[in-house]
């Protein structure tokens, strides 16, 4: 989304920015940029000009993007500003420790912090953020946002409002707002427009006052196909292939927050749902998807993957997801139903294909087990997308970007972004995964039943055809879709 980094004179209402179709975004040291949709009127350029002092230069966007960044700053005016000014002035708030857990109930219910607590989902909702961290520090509560993966501060309250706005988030996600010395967890639902977000909450006592984190999934939200997954086109063609199979498991890899249960929600996806039974058991469910049976973990009520695993067993299913292998009851479970008729789908966390072999061996999964049952591994991670508005092109450092292609390089040029409204500064605007894909050989076989290292089984990998990770990342770099510190920064391990 376009944010503006001008404060906007008063006499520019939204309703004269909407109409005359500009949008002012920032100033250089020559020029002020303005968005606009269409070639504007003279004379608005002209009152530009006289506001700011500079010559207009213009951006072109979409008239969608434009009417959406207008709406956006006035909305973030009337009621960023406000809600925080009405923080600082309200009385009554008080620290956590002199404060009464009828007057924690009595703050967490004033207007200004249900605004701010309401505005804050709201605007990271906007800017695509995956999690709200507020922290707490001794200069007070600190707000971020997790965007693309990486966290941006966020507008943060006053300091007398921290036990007050962490008393706001307990109440909505039903926790016990007397409890401040143990971590808790909970969740609510919230409608934005015609949007539902389902948070997670969980927080933690630190040295200065508990810190939140909220975790914001769209119910709305729709899984991807394999094909806007980002693989090349051969590794797409043998994932398809992997997943088409009838029996069999086969494993998304990677750390927490690399898009793995996105990936298999893909690959359901290219089931026949109408002449197959497809069961998952999550925690939580992320998206919905139409003929499949979908079963939250629930560990108050006993419901853990294990035990619900075992139930979905017995209700006759084709296809089966398990959200993650975490523990060996699990783990064995999974690839028990492997190799007896039905095709699984699972995640573990490993750093790349072959250490999943040794994981599932580390939760005593016998060799022959997996040698048997494992059709593939797609190890995993997401880089940030090169924002499209503000790429430039550089000569980057030879040794950074030897030490990724792996061979000698001098005089390339590269793509970047330098950062601009658009991107909120960050040069970067979505992301993209990056992938390792090993299918199970005869070979590799052998290899896994008589428990080789796990060096040989990444040669034997290789050797069968798999690319590392990083070479995958540097194909996108030359693609110019990202940057090399971008692949660098998630896959140095």
């Amino acid at each position: 989304m376009l944010v503006s980094q001008l404060s906007l004179p008063d006499s520019f209402e939204a309703c004269y920015l909407e109409y005359n179709r500009v949008f002012p975004l920032e100033t250089t040291a020559t020029h002020v940029r303005v968005a606009t949709s269409r070639d504007p009127d003279p004379d608005v350029l002209a009152e530009l000009e006289r506001e700011f002092g500079l010559p207009v230069e213009l951006v072109s966007v979409t008239d969608e993007e434009l009417l959406d960044a207008v709406r956006y700053a006035y909305a973030a005016a009337e009621s960023i500003i406000e809600v925080l000014n009405d923080l600082r002035t309200s009385d009554g708030f008080s620290g956590a420790d002199d404060q009464a857990l009828a007057d924690a109930r009595d703050l967490a219910s004033q207007p200004p912090v249900i605004k701010y607590v309401n505005l804050l989902i709201k605007d990271a909702h906007t800017a695509r953020a995956s999690d709200i961290h507020l922290e707490s520090t001794v200069q007070g509560l600190r707000s971020r946002f997790r965007v693309d993966g990486v966290l941006a501060d966020a507008p943060a309250p006053p300091p007398q409002a921290q036990a007050a706005i962490v008393s706001r988030v307990k109440l909505l996600a039903e926790l016990d707002i007397a409890e401040r010395r143990a971590p808790q967890d909970g969740s609510f639902r919230i409608r934005l427009e015609s949007r539902e977000l389902d948070i997670r909450v969980s927080t933690v006592p630190t040295l200065y006052g508990e810190s939140v984190v909220l975790r914001l999934l769209d119910r709305g939200g729709q899984p991807v196909s394999p094909d806007e997954l980002g693989m090349a086109p051969a590794m797409l063609e043998q994932f398809k292939a992997i997943i088409a199979r009838p029996t069999g498991i086969v494993i998304a890899a990677g750390p927490t927050g690399s898009g793995k249960t996105t990936t298999l929600y893909s690959a359901l996806a290219l089931r026949d749902t109408t002449a197959e039974k497809v069961i998952t058991v999550e925690d939580p469910v992320e998206y919905h998807l139409g003929g499949v049976t979908q079963i939250p973990v629930n560990r108050k009520a006993g419901m853990t993957f294990a035990s619900a695993l075992r139930s979905v067993l017995r209700q006759d299913p084709d296809v089966v997801m398990v959200g993650e292998m975490r523990d060996p009851e699990t783990a064995t479970i999974a690839v028990q139903a492997a190799m007896t008729g039905h095709l699984v789908f699972s995640t573990l966390h490993t750093n790349d294909a072959p250490s999943a072999v040794t994981r599932l061996l580390d939760l005593d999964v016998a060799p022959y087990q997996i040698a048997a049952s494992v059709n593939g591994v797609l190890a995993q991670r997401l880089v940030r997308r090169i924002c499209p508005h503000c790429r430039e092109r550089y000569q980057p450092d030879p040794q950074v970007v030897s030490f990724l292609s792996g061979e000698p390089e001098g005089g390339r040029h590269l793509v970047r972004g330098c950062g601009c409204p658009a991107c909120r500064g960050t040069g970067y605007s979505g992301r993209i995964g990056i992938f390792e894909l090993l299918v199970v050989s005869e070979d590799l076989n052998r290899a896994i039943s008589a428990r080789e290292p796990l060096a040989r089984l990444r040669d034997l990998a290789e050797g069968g055809g798999m690319q590392a990770m990083k070479h995958d990342g540097w194909v996108k770099v030359l693609a110019e879709i990202t940057t090399v510190e971008e692949v660098l920064r998630v896959t140095a391990h």
